[in-house]
C-alpha cells in the first residue's frame, strides 16, 4: 500500500471524487482520499492522500491556496460560473479597465462572503447543491474569508484574468460574482486553475494518465510525497528508549522524554522512536508544557 501525498493535476470534467475512484483502480488500494474539492469545470492541483496520508485531510484542507481565474463581466448565472443557467446579461460598454482594476483589487484583505447555493457546504445535514437542484434557495450566513493577494494579469473587456492567494473556504466563483456586483454589471467565473495548495504547486502535478503509466513501470513511488515532508518546518526529535511505547500508543510525552529543553521546541514537533522511525506530529500543551499527539501518522 502507498502512503503519502500525491499532487494530482485534476483535469476538466472530473469531480474530485472521480479522481479518487480512478486512483483506487490504478493503485489497487482502497485507502485514498482528497483534500480540497475542485469543481468539475476547474483544473489544477488536487492533493490526493494515500494510506496514512489520509490522516492529513483536515491539515491539508486548512492550507492557503492560489488560483488563476478568468472573470467574464456582464453575465449572471445561478451557479456563478459558465455551467449554470444565465439569469441576466448586461452591456459592459460603459465599464472601463480602470474601474475593473479598482473593483478587483478592492477585495484584498478580509471580507464576508456568502457561500453559493451550488456548493458542497452543508446546512442542516444537506449539501447546498442538493437543495439548489431541488429548486430551493435558503438563507446562508456570510463567512469571513481572507484574500491575501490579487495579481491582475490582463484586462480585455469584458474579461479579466487574475491570480488570487486566499484562505480556506474562499469561493472564487463568488468572488467573481461579487466583483461583478460591485461594478453593477454582474460577473461569472469563466475558467479556474488552482495553481497551489500549501507547498504543492501546479508545475509538479501529475495527470491520471501519467500516474497510470508510472504505476505500470514501477516508477510511481518517486512522485509520492512522504507524510513527514509536510512538516519539514517542525523540529525532528527522538524519544528516549524507555518512552518508545508511550509514543507508539499515542500518549502524552514530557520534554525530558524527548530530549528537548523544558521551555519546549516550538508548537509542533516531529516525533520519532529512539531508532529514528517517524511516528507522529505532536503539539505543545501550553498549560502543562508537555507534548500531546497532533497527528499519529505511522502505519502500525
Amino acid at each position: 500500500m502507498f502512503n503519502g501525498i500525491l499532487n494530482v493535476f485534476k483535469e476538466e470534467g472530473y469531480t474530485s471524487n472521480d479522481v479518487v475512484a480512478k486512483l483506487r483502480g490504478i493503485l489497487r488500494q482502497k485507502k485514498i482520499g482528497h483534500a480540497g474539492t475542485l469543481d468539475p469545470a476547474a483544473v489544477g492541483v488536487l492533493p490526493v492522500l494515500l494510506g496514512s496520508g489520509c490522516r492529513l485531510s483536515e491539515y491539508m484542507t486548512d492550507h492557503d491556496k492560489t488560483y488563476r481565474c478568468v472573470l467574464l463581466l456582464g453575465v449572471t448565472t445561478d451557479t456563478q460560473d459558465m455551467t449554470g443557467t444565465v439569469l441576466k446579461e448586461v452591456p459592459t460598454t460603459d465599464i472601463t479597465e480602470e474601474s475593473v482594476r479598482d473593483a478587483i483589487l478592492s477585495f484584498r484583505g478580509e471580507y464576508d462572503q456568502i457561500p453559493p447555493m451550488y456548493s458542497a457546504k452543508q446546512i442542516g445535514g444537506k449539501r447546498l447543491y442538493e437543495l439548489a437542484r431541488e429548486g430551493k434557495t435558503i438563507e446562508r450566513k456570510p463567512v469571513r474569508v481572507r484574500i491575501d493577494s490579487i495579481r491582475i494579469e490582463s484586462i480585455r473587456l469584458p474579461e479579466a484574468t487574475f491570480s488570487v492567494e486566499c484562505s480556506r473556504g474562499t469561493y472564487i466563483r463568488t468572488l467573481c460574482a461579487d466583483i461583478g456586483d460591485k461594478l453593477g454589471c454582474g460577473g461569472v467565473m469563466k475558467h479556474l486553475t488552482r495553481t497551489r495548495v500549501g507547498g504543492l504547486y501546479l508545475e509538479d502535478a501529475v495527470r491520471l494518465g501519467d500516474i497510470e503509466e508510472r504505476m505500470l513501470r514501477g516508477e510511481l513511488a518517486e512522485k509520492i510525497i512522504p507524510v513527514e515532508e509536510m512538516f519539514l518546518d517542525c523540529l525532528r526529535v527522538r524519544t528516549q528508549v524507555e518512552s518508545d511505547r508511550k509514543l507508539l500508543n499515542g500518549n502524552r510525552l514530557e520534554t525530558e522524554e524527548l530530549g528537548i529543553p523544558k521551555q519546549g521546541a516550538g508548537p509542533l514537533i516531529r516525533v520519532c522512536t529512539s531508532d529514528g522511525e517517524f511516528v507522529a506530529v505532536y503539539r505543545r500543551d501550553e498549560r502543562t508544557g508537555s507534548y500531546v499527539p497532533y497527528r499519529m501518522l505511522m502505519e502500525l
